[in-house]
């Protein structure tokens, strides 16, 4: 993984703290089994998906209100 794709990752996202919780629920996803959204690699990592995925615009999020208005909450 090279510190570029996390940059070009971080240009769509905008925040730091949201690509962190963004790549790393992904992550968990493709851990249980989740399909990759695009043609993948034998060598690369569920994160290296996760970031191209993000990169490539096939993984959005969305800011959602809880319930009770108290905060908001990342939605993949």
């Amino acid at each position: 993984m090279t510190n570029a794709l996390v940059q070009d990752a971080l240009k769509k996202v905008g925040s730091p703290e949201y690509l962190v919780n963004i790549v790393s629920k992904r992550v968990r996803q493709l851990g249980q089994g989740f399909r990759p959204l695009l043609e993948v690699q034998p060598r690369w990592s569920f994160m290296e998906i996760a970031l191209r995925e993000i990169v490539e615009g096939k993984l959005t999020f969305e800011l959602v209100d809880d319930p009770d208005g108290s905060a908001k909450k990342l939605a993949v």
